[in-house]
């Protein structure tokens, strides 16, 4: 009798990458806004615009949208096996308080000697915002730095005659008084801290993550040191005047890569 032939074993499941099969994403779509999200199942490089997305070991990453960013925006990933995923993200434009003025802009420049001073203090915050951290604030629903009144408002500009002044980069709070502590919105890791520089006077930069980071200008006070780890909530500094103000407020500035970012669109209305 013919011994029956072996069977051959059944072949190994191919394991499929954890994740979805395109880009999932939430936050605010709009001009000055961000999103957070996750990149497809078994991405290799993930792309905003052309500007590389940080992922995780899950593949979730920030993205985010400056204050002229266009009406959409790309993302773009390249999938192992050579699949390419492509999503289009609708951008809503804002309406920014515009303020014509009918004189002309001083057309004098900075002096030699301000720019032999500032010259390094750019060169410093330039590579405080380029540092890489592990930090993951980026994940968290950020807080209010402190309470008060917001007394300027990210991307309001002047025009004069036509010719466009630089916009607001941030947002103003003000508590009146000098003095009031101020906690981080989310946690990172203190990338620069520095005492008098020109304009900025008393200055912290806080990265969160993933090419996100926040500035705090004009502090009075700083209670934190650069390399230190803060969490959400915890005091890194009081406002102050220091600096180019003309009273006591905290200036917070957020920016991802060389996206400037509305620091309201990050908070809770309703706090």
């Amino acid at each position: 009798m013919t011994p029956p032939a072996p069977v051959a074993p059944a072949p190994a499941p191919v394991a499929t990458p954890a994740g979805p099969a395109t880009f999932l994403y939430e936050g605010e779509l709009t001009q000055g806004g961000w999103i957070r999200g996750q990149a497809p199942a078994g991405t290799e490089e993930a792309l905003l615009n052309g500007t590389p997305l940080a992922l995780d070991d899950k593949g979730r990453f920030f993205a985010a949208f400056d204050r002229d960013a266009g009406s959409e925006a790309v993302l773009r990933a390249q999938i192992a096996g050579g699949r390419e995923d492509l999503v289009t993200v609708a951008i809503t434009p804002r309406a920014w308080n515009i303020e014509h003025i009918n004189v002309a802009r001083r057309p004098s420049g900075p002096s030699e000697a301000f720019l032999a001073r500032r010259r390094p203090e750019l060169a410093a915050i330039g590579a405080a915002r380029a540092k890489q951290t592990a930090a993951e604030g980026w994940r968290q629903d950020f807080i209010w730095p402190v309470k008060g009144r917001v007394s300027g408002r990210f991307g309001a500009q002047r025009i004069y005659r036509g010719e466009p002044g630089s916009y607001h980069s941030g947002m103003d709070i003000t508590t009146g008084e000098s003095g009031t502590p101020f906690v981080a919105p989310a946690d990172g890791v203190v990338v620069l801290a520095v005492q008098d520089f020109s304009l900025e006077g008393n200055l912290l930069i806080i990265d969160h993550g993933q090419g996100l980071n926040s500035a705090f200008l004009h502090a009075s006070r700083l209670v934190v040191s650069e390399g230190q780890s803060v969490r959400q909530g915890q005091h890194i500094g009081n406002i102050g005047a220091s600096g180019r103000a003309t009273g006591p407020h905290l200036h917070w500035g957020l920016k991802w890569n060389d996206a400037r970012l509305d620091p309201l669109l990050f908070l809770d209305s309703s706090d």
